[in-house]
């Protein structure tokens, strides 16, 4: 790693340049800690449900990164940043997700929130892997329902987390859960219950696309009067914006087994019913969650795509627009940004140089009357002399 300036917390890693045309497995024989051949063959794995060897290269690849770390650099501190538009960094937020979601699914939930805080600190202005869509979840997973809440209030006001389906909801989640808590005075157990169901409500009216997929996920048939209703009906799910379409479907794939308990469900259908009897009311809280839903959302930034993407829930990947799904998606740079800052070029070989040159000098020695056109191909140069 190389820090980029004395009065600068931030670094960037530095690449060797190596170039084989061997195939991953074959340079990984030959580099055992070629970082993006190893974050390439942990996906292999993984698909092939070898579990212990995809979190084995994982684990070998971030060991390769802490061999390299600078001197400065600290993955404590939170002020050592990673700039996600250099590509020799991306490597290491792809190593570190990776990491955290094989955490997660190994039931540590806490340690994956520990790793998820690191992704977030490396850059948390653009926040390259978006991962304000998954601290919540890993949040409620650990019972740390006081942090989220604190996280919620703290950033609420620069970085809009009502806006997002999951904050709405989890929030919400969060007060119930400390309204429920045993060691808790009835005076705040109520007043944690009313924020509960005022935040409910709001997130339902809000976001009305969520409930249906929610239920369908949770294997619970909702009343007749709540799925024939217009409100929550086939109409909020065709009517919903394409970013706001991928973000409930994200924050419903993701958080669904959350809302399979017996209380929170019997939660759930109390609140659906006020909300249906505000709705059928004309509060006006309604008309306006609509018209912001037609201004908003209307497309998702690229990082959130790219989130989609590492998610894997195939719910939400299922909504990503063409331009996205078009794509080629390699393991080790999915979605790069467009505005990437490249920190070096591959030099020319000494013999590509060389015959470039005398095939150029030769070109000039032609009569007037000819011209040429050079071009490469596979590697080697071709011209073409038209008289």
């Amino acid at each position: 790693m190389q820090r980029l300036s004395q009065k600068s917390s931030e670094i960037h890693v530095s690449h060797y340049l190596s170039y084989c045309t061997l195939t991953r497995v074959a340079l990984l024989q030959l580099n055992p800690y070629h970082i993006d051949s190893l974050l390439q063959l942990s996906d292999v794995c993984r698909i092939q449900e070898d579990q212990e060897m995809a979190r084995d290269l994982i684990e070998r690849a971030l060991y390769s990164f802490e061999c390299a770390f600078h001197p400065l650099f600290s993955l404590t501190s939170g002020t050592s940043q990673l700039d996600y538009l250099r590509p020799e960094n991306r490597a290491f937020y792809l190593a570190l997700y990776k990491h955290m979601m094989f955490l997660e699914k190994r039931g540590c939930p806490r340690t994956a929130l520990e790793y998820c805080k690191l992704i977030l600190c490396l850059d948390p202005d653009s926040d390259p892997l978006c991962m304000l869509l998954l601290i919540d979840f890993l949040m409620l997973r650990s019972r740390e329902y006081k942090p989220l809440l604190q996280l919620y209030q703290d950033w609420e006001e620069h970085r809009n987390l009502s806006q997002l389906p999951n904050f709405a909801f989890s929030c919400a989640l969060c007060h119930f859960h400390l309204s429920q808590q045993d060691d808790v005075d009835p005076e705040e157990s109520d007043k944690q219950r009313q924020q509960a169901d005022q935040m409910l409500q709001s997130a339902l009216i809000m976001f009305p696309g969520v409930l249906m997929p929610l239920l369908d996920l949770c294997t619970v048939q909702p009343d007749s009067t709540v799925s024939s209703h217009s409100f929550f009906g086939p109409k909020s799910q065709i009517g919903q914006p394409p970013a706001l379409a991928e973000l409930t479907a994200l924050y419903v794939g993701r958080t669904y087994s959350l809302w399979k308990e017996a209380v929170v469900m019997l939660w759930l259908e109390e609140s659906v019913k006020e909300v249906l009897r505000r709705v059928d009311a004309k509060d006006p809280l309604v008309e306006d969650c609509e018209n912001k839903r037609k201004q908003r959302y209307q497309s998702a930034p690229r990082n959130i795509h790219r989130h989609v993407l590492l998610s894997e829930i195939k719910e939400a990947t299922s909504t990503l627009p063409l331009e996205v799904t078009i794509q080629p998606v390699m393991g080790f740079d999915p979605l790069p940004p467009l505005d990437s800052v490249i920190s070096y070029t591959r030099p020319e070989s000494l013999t590509y140089a060389f015959l470039k040159k005398n095939i150029l000098c030769h070109c000039r020695m032609l009569p007037p009357p000819c011209f040429t056109i050079a071009a490469v191909c596979s590697g080697r140069w071709a011209v073409f002399v038209f008289c």
